[in-house]
């Protein structure tokens, strides 16, 4: 499950005074949501269904909207759930 190649580092953004010492200690570890939990993806049909005709209506080839939900981990710690039951349409 571990693909090292689609891996990207992250960073802080900047700021006047630094909580932590920002030098590195011990060894690199990845952090993937999939490499200890099952993902699944929950998406509700009126969502889709409005995204889809919003789409259809759109004369422009390129949509800009969100699609926006909830995460959270199963009750058996096993999984993580990825709930998508809202559609915004966004702003030109």
């Amino acid at each position: 499950r571990f693909v090292p190649q689609m891996m990207v580092p992250f960073s802080f953004p900047l700021s006047r005074c630094a909580l932590w010492d920002p030098v590195p200690m011990g060894d690199v570890i990845g952090s993937h949501i999939t490499y200890y939990r099952n993902p699944r993806l929950s998406l509700m049909e009126k969502t889709l269904r409005l995204a889809y005709r919003h789409a259809k209506q759109n004369e422009k080839k390129l949509l800009s909207c969100f699609l926006l939900g909830t995460l959270a981990v199963d009750e058996d710690g096993e999984g993580v759930t990825l709930t998508i039951d809202r559609f915004d349409p966004g702003r030109e």
